[in-house]
């Protein structure tokens, strides 16, 4: 990377002088995605917002291109190749004015679209808008190399992304596997028995008082840690910190835990299921484990019902369960093999979520690190010639 560029000054910023500054409209043309359901089934995909919606028997536009949203999600640019169909929610790039396809997607992924939002509703772009956008635009061969040089890390997301996919697949395998007994461990062959949520243990919903909202009931500052659906991370425990922190007035009308409590999500993001690792009050949104009427290993519970809520979800229509009670959940049925091989599952299914765990981080790394990259080479800070 050379250092020895001369930088001008636009409204833009600082860019090197061999750059310019274009508007989005004198370097591509944007089409207008049309309904498709006039068409056959076929194998032409037909994009919107959130991906692929169906497939058709005739294309749009053949080759590489950019969609933007035109509603709804209009903050996730995509990069598409092949024949493709789209519908009128999505935009996508016809035509490229001496500009490159990579180089103009990864600018699109640069740009706070949020921020351009025309409607007070549904999030809304116009083509007006999109073309009177400002980028900074160097010559194509430097475009070309700052594009192939982002490409190497978005390869190496999609592999990374791709080894989650494949992690998490073989987790629930293994849970599918481990706790119903179909696969055995060696040195176990004892019978399992199956109990229903009521006979294995004590449970309650926590407590806030009503209603939300109500200044008095928070106090960030000093309070303590208020456990609500939201703060309930996605690798069974809490997130560091809680969104709100409950005021002492409040306290005394909310259900205090321990740290190690097994509690479960009962309202929007159903059957989240964590042990708790601080110290919190509690929300009526979810349900906390308060005792065992027998000798179990938590995080073998733990991963019962995070597995029984999967199940669940699949008989769901559309996968979502819409709500659960505290007497439906009592209900609930689970197989329990010996303390020791409860204990011996459990750490084979930990095992594998560290792993999962390991490598979603090591994806956010990347992702760091390619926004990092755009950040310098998009502005032309850093730059990619001889």
């Amino acid at each position: 990377m050379s250092t020895k560029t001369t930088y001008i000054q636009t409204e833009l910023g600082l860019i090197p002088e061999d750059w310019e500054v274009k508007k989005l409209g004198e370097v591509i043309k944007l089409g207008n995605g049309k309904d498709y359901k006039h068409l056959n089934s076929g194998n032409i995909p037909v994009y919107g917002t959130g991906g692929i919606i169906t497939y058709v028997d005739k294309y749009l536009f053949n080759g590489k291109s950019v969609g933007i949203g035109r509603k709804g999600s209009i903050d996730k640019p995509v990069l598409l190749d092949g024949k493709f169909w789209t519908v009128d929610t999505l935009f996508y790039v016809k035509e490229f004015f001496n500009s490159d396809i990579d180089f103009i997607y990864n600018s699109f992924l640069k740009i706070p679209w949020l921020k351009y939002n025309e409607a007070t509703g549904l999030p809304s772009l116009s083509q007006n808008i999109i073309n009177n956008l400002k980028i900074p635009l160097p010559p194509l061969p430097e475009q070309k190399k700052i594009a192939d040089c982002l490409s190497t890390w978005d390869c190496a997301i999609e592999k990374q992304s791709q080894l989650i996919n494949a992690l998490t697949q073989r987790k629930k395998a293994l849970m599918q596997q481990l706790l119903t007994g179909k696969k055995r461990l060696p040195g176990f062959s004892g019978e399992w028995k199956e109990i229903s949520l009521i006979e294995l243990a004590d449970f309650r919903r926590g407590s806030f008082p009503q209603p939300y909202g109500l200044p008095e009931w928070y106090d960030n500052e000093n309070g303590e840690p208020f456990i609500q659906v939201y703060d309930v991370g996605d690798n069974f425990n809490l997130k560091p910190t809680t969104k709100s922190k409950i005021s002492e007035l409040a306290q005394v009308q909310s259900v205090f835990i321990k740290k190690g409590t097994l509690i479960v999500t009962l309202q929007g993001s159903i059957g989240k299921v964590a042990i708790t690792n601080y110290d919190a009050y509690i929300d009526r949104t979810l349900l906390l484990f308060s005792s065992f009427k027998m000798k179990v290993d938590i995080y073998f519970i733990m991963y019962q019902i995070h597995n029984l809520f999967n199940i669940e979800k699949e008989k769901a229509p559309g996968g979502i369960i819409k709500t659960i009670t505290k007497e439906v959940l009592s209900n609930f049925k689970i197989k329990l093999p010996s303390f020791e091989e409860q204990t011996a599952i459990a750490e084979i299914l930990a095992t594998a979520d560290r792993e999962l765990q390991l490598q979603k981080e090591k994806l956010a790394q990347l992702q760091t690190q390619k926004k990092g990259l755009m950040q310098v080479l998009l502005t032309g800070k850093k730059r990619l010639i001889n």
